[in-house]
């Protein structure tokens, strides 16, 4: 029978190799499939990134992107063009953060 600090210690380890495999893996398919529709969707976007922050199941997002697209428009406004985009994704989502900016000249 394993000791309490012998089993902490194995399932860190665990943990951090799940971590590494997920840091050297390729992206998950719901990350290709947003970036794919917001690479459709702003075609001019100079920075794209799309991480699953949900530890890979796919409920919660984080999304990146800057796009010259969002010139002269608010925040709320870059926000809404994303939500819009991503409309039929974000059905099976629980939550996602976005993040936009503008390409500097």
């Amino acid at each position: 029978m394993l000791s309490i600090s012998r089993f902490l210690l194995k399932n860190q380890v665990v943990l951090v190799s799940r971590q590494l495999q997920r840091t050297l893996s390729s992206q998950t398919d719901g990350e290709t499939r947003i970036a794919h529709v917001l690479k459709e969707k702003f075609p001019s976007a100079t920075s794209l990134k799309v991480v699953d922050i949900s530890g890979g199941c796919g409920a919660m997002y984080e999304v990146h992107i800057e796009s010259n697209e969002f010139k002269g428009k608010r925040t709320v406004q870059q926000h809404q063009l994303v939500n819009q985009a991503l409309k039929e994704e974000i059905q099976g989502m629980h939550g996602l953060r976005i993040f936009t900016d503008v390409p500097r000249e």
